[in-house]
């Protein structure tokens, strides 16, 4: 074997059947050794790696019938992948159902799905279960009334990795806001990671889902709120901003932060003081950070 390759155990490649002899060669063969990496086959042994398995296979529903049932059901789903270029009826009914009820459906290669999958037949579909139903923007201002509190509303732009996005709802919730508010495209949903990452608190948050950010801090600015984006070049500093009041806290992506048309519809842009030599904070830690600032201008 050339320097680097990965060991596999002969239980491995049995477990493989068929599908090994189509994919041994090229790259083929670089996603089913990937594959097997996933599964814990290394060194001849299989090493069985919980974390992971826990986080990537435990939300998935796989094959036709079952997918179709679960939507039928009203089953909570995040997101429904399909087999791109696939002209099945039964694929397409599955995907008109999905999005009637609000549902993200993607288009992606068919090697994706091979490697979401657990049971090695997903026949073109597979569904990633969220861990609760979404809310409504109007459910998150009811929160707020019941508690008879202004509102205090975290929107999330575009905020792909699901741990960061957990995080950001595990301080939201413990910092006495009323709910968050996420993308249905190029954003992480509520997964299982989302829900671990969140440690429970993904239960008790009001968590709404909307086609356009921007459109929605319209809807909040006319509603009453005062929208605040996070920015390291903002011209206003935490200290000095007054976060008084019913407001929205926007916090932008992790690589580009906030995107135009959110910048735009921004009352303030908010920088928090930075000494050191990195000059920015994780997504996460400055939702944190700027939620805290909030509680605390709120308790006073």
């Amino acid at each position: 074997a050339r320097a680097g390759a990965l060991p596999l155990h002969p239980a491995a490649f049995e477990k493989a059947g068929e599908t090994f002899k189509r994919a041994s060669r090229g790259d083929g063969r670089k996603i089913l050794l990937e594959g097997f990496r996933r599964r814990g086959y290394h060194g001849g042994k299989k090493l069985w790696r919980y974390h992971d398995m826990d986080e990537q296979r435990n939300d998935i529903i796989e094959g036709r019938n079952a997918v179709q049932e679960a939507l039928r059901a009203g089953r909570a789903i995040d997101k429904i992948y399909i087999a791109r270029g696939e002209t099945d009826r039964a694929l397409g009914h599955i995907a008109g159902l999905a999005r009637d009820r609000g549902i993200t459906v993607s288009d992606c290669d068919r090697r994706k799905l091979d490697a979401m999958s657990v049971t090695h037949a997903h026949q073109g579909v597979i569904a990633v279960c969220a861990v609760r139903e979404y809310a409504s923007i109007d459910d998150i201002f009811n929160v707020a009334a019941e508690r008879g509190e202004q509102p205090f509303v975290v929107v999330c732009d575009e905020i792909s990795d699901p741990h960061n996005l957990g995080a950001i709802i595990r301080s939201a919730e413990c910092a006495g806001a009323h709910g968050v508010i996420i993308p249905k495209h190029r954003s992480a949903g509520l997964t299982a990671v989302v829900g671990k990452t969140s440690a429970g608190a993904a239960e008790y948050m009001a968590v709404a889902r909307v086609a356009s950010i921007a459109s929605a801090l319209e809807e909040l600015k006319a509603r009453g709120l005062w929208v605040y984006g996070a920015a390291a070049e903002g011209s206003s500093p935490m200290w000095d901003t007054d976060f008084s009041g019913p407001i929205a806290l926007v916090i932008g992506s992790e690589g580009e932060g906030l995107g135009r048309l959110v910048r735009e519809r921004c009352d303030f842009l908010v920088s928090i003081p930075l000494r050191g030599k990195v000059s920015s904070l994780n997504a996460s830690t400055a939702a944190a950070v700027l939620m805290y600032e909030v509680l605390r201008q709120k308790t006073k």
